[in-house]
């Protein structure tokens, strides 16, 4: 086997999520048609998925993006047989789907798994002349879907930063205006016993990101790997800018539900936990009754709402809590329940591994209210 790799160079700091690339496999070798000799096969061409790397460094290492199988070796008088040329194996993240022609050839979900992309040519031999072929050629587009127990969802200057700086060991850049988040960011949140678990902060969304608009779009898919979804939403409701219309808090729910519903109706069966941010001052709390009490009464306040801002399935909160990440309000509790719900998640999901259903369905919790 042949690895592709290459010293570690300085690169910007940059995040891409898809990289498009060319494998060509090896060209077959030639025969002897005097002896009957067979030509080696061409080398075939792999993706393996191993830790510690990224689309980034494949792309800065492999600029031309192209890859070439070796070719197999050619028939000799003393050497009938070719030998076969080695294979080729192109290092990957996991997470990587491979797509050609707008079809899915495979997916590399964990650490060490391999997948063919590319075949070698056949040797030459009585069926072609004993003409050497040309390697299978195609152009692969490597789509990344992040790997992270915990998804951050909600609209920009939500406060989505913040909180992942204030659960876990992550430095992201924070500022009071809009797509201050422009890549996901992956922070950990480690507890006293040592247990830690991943949790993504995504750029935020914007109405119709489920038909690409904004920028949150590209980063939706990041959310079918998350085991819970986290939605981060501002007490004070959303307002994009000064043209844009202001939306309440139970708007916002709504129309991220929405969003997420149009993108892929999986998502909102996802566990989850909505946490309502930036409460700080007394009035605060009589806001936040108000908006559990339209959550709860949700099928009839949702009536209200225009067409387009209803989701069909409402996502199922595990936990509604209210938090100031800013002040470090309640984020212990938090921090508590993303880890109570994922362990609920893992021991549902090894029952239904242990009785061999087939079913994916969510469970339905009740609401707790904090």
């Amino acid at each position: 086997m042949v690895h592709l790799s290459a010293a570690l160079m300085k690169s910007p700091r940059r995040f891409i999520d898809s990289v498009r690339i060319v494998a060509r496999g090896g060209r077959g070798g030639n025969g002897i048609p005097k002896y009957g000799g067979i030509g080696g096969k061409g080398g075939d061409i792999y993706l393996e998925a191993v830790e510690d790397y990224s689309l980034l460094k494949l792309k800065n290492f492999f600029p031309s993006q192209r890859f070439v199988g070796h070719s197999g070796g050619n028939s000799k008088r003393f050497q009938i047989l070719g030998a076969p040329g080695e294979d080729t194996i192109i290092l990957c993240p996991s997470g990587v789907t491979a797509v050609a022609n707008n079809k899915v050839i495979g997916e590399l979900n964990r650490v060490g798994e391999k997948l063919l992309i590319s075949k070698g040519g056949c040797g030459g031999g009585p069926q072609n002349g004993f003409i050497g072929q040309k390697g299978q050629s195609l152009p692969l587009t490597l789509d990344l879907k992040l790997l992270a127990d915990v998804g951050f969802v909600g609209y920009p200057n939500a406060g989505k930063s913040t909180l992942l700086k204030a659960l876990s060991n992550a430095k992201p850049k924070i500022a009071n205006y809009p797509f201050t988040t422009v890549a996901p960011n992956i922070g950990i949140l480690c507890y006293e016993d040592y247990r830690k678990i991943t949790a993504a902060d995504l750029p935020g969304l914007i109405e119709g990101a489920h038909m690409n608009c904004g920028m949150g779009h590209k980063f939706l898919k990041h959310c079918m790997r998350t085991k819970i979804l986290l939605f981060v939403v501002d007490l004070d409701g959303f307002r994009l800018n000064p043209n844009t219309p202001h939306r309440t808090p139970f708007e916002t729910v709504m129309l991220l539900n929405r969003e997420l519903e149009l993108y892929d109706e999986e998502l909102v069966l996802k566990p989850a936990i909505l946490a309502i941010n930036k409460i700080d001052m007394d009035e605060d709390e009589q806001k936040f009754q108000k908006l559990k009490e339209e959550l709860k009464l949700y099928k009839n306040n949702v009536q209200q709402l225009p067409d387009d801002f209803r989701p069909n399935s409402l996502v199922k909160f595990d936990s509604i809590i209210p938090i100031s990440a800013k002040d470090d309000i309640n984020i212990e509790i938090l921090k508590q329940k993303i880890r109570t719900l994922i362990d609920i998640y893992q021991e549902e999901k090894t029952t239904r591994y242990q009785l061999e259903s087939s079913s994916s369905q969510h469970k339905d919790t009740d609401v707790i209210y904090m």
